[in-house]
């Protein structure tokens, strides 16, 4: 058994803080995905005994950026998506082992008044061909906050937040698209009708005392690995961050 974490930290310096080490270990993941990690590998200490760390901040200091922590050692490891468009902001790290590739996300935001749709649109298809070219290969594992919360059973509020960023009807359909080029969402194949399971709660309003959230970080996986998932989890226990865990376990030979 493969056990999987992602984990949108909203600043790791910050999450350090605020019990990061404990709640990892406490995990016991085989590999653990961040996004926004707003810092460089040696900005602080990460005390994670035996894993492997691979790390992708971006140029922008104190902005966006992702790592992983691998107990195993990749084949191969590669930054961004080889498309000088996309890769100035740390945003994708791709590990490459025997039975398949682990990509780990953090997708740009549309922003406020969807001043950037134009180029999330232009992300979502560039980052659906490297999938699906990666799945021609062996199967992937896709992991991050994804910054979309794809139907309405997956936000607090979907009638007040539709057409806003992170539930535009753009943003949606490009999820959708993905999810029909032969990949699956782990967590709404094993629930596709619990609601309540979020991910990422504002900051504002007491939102997660009300559990007034949006499930934006997701496990998506090559279809031929959904016969493989064994769990997919939320973890809204585990403070740190405006976002909590999610993991997965993998039946993997």
């Amino acid at each position: 058994m493969v056990k999987f974490v992602s984990w949108n930290v909203n600043g790791l310096r910050a999450c350090l803080k605020k019990g990061f080490l404990d709640s990892v270990t406490g995990l016991d993941a085989d590999f653990v995905c961040l996004q926004e990690t707003k810092m460089e590998r040696g900005q602080a200490q990460v005390d994670l005994p035996g894993y492997h760390e691979f790390w992708n901040s971006a140029e922008k200091k104190g902005y966006s950026g992702t790592a992983v922590f691998a107990r195993r050692e990749p084949l191969a490891v590669s930054y961004g998506m080889d498309l000088d468009r996309h890769d100035h902001e740390g945003r994708l790290i791709t590990l490459e082992y025997p039975e398949f590739y682990l990509v780990n996300c953090y997708t740009p935001n549309a922003q406020e008044g969807l001043a950037r749709i134009d180029y999330r649109m232009e992300w979502e298809d560039d980052l659906r061909s490297y999938l699906m070219n990666l799945d021609q290969t062996k199967p992937v594992v896709y992991c991050g906050d994804l910054n979309v919360a794809h139907e309405e059973i997956d936000l607090k509020n979907p009638k007040t937040n539709r057409g806003n960023a992170g539930f535009s009807d753009q943003e949606r359909e490009k999820m959708t698209r993905l999810l029909t080029s032969g990949f699956v969402d782990t967590f709404r194949m094993l629930y596709p009708e619990t609601t309540g399971a979020y991910s990422w709660w504002s900051y504002r309003f007491h939102a997660r005392e009300k559990n007034a959230g949006w499930r934006i970080d997701y496990f998506i996986v090559s279809q031929r690995l959904a016969d493989r998932v064994r769990q997919a989890a939320i973890h809204p226990e585990i403070y740190g961050s405006d976002h909590c865990p999610v993991s997965l376990k993998l039946e993997l030979p």
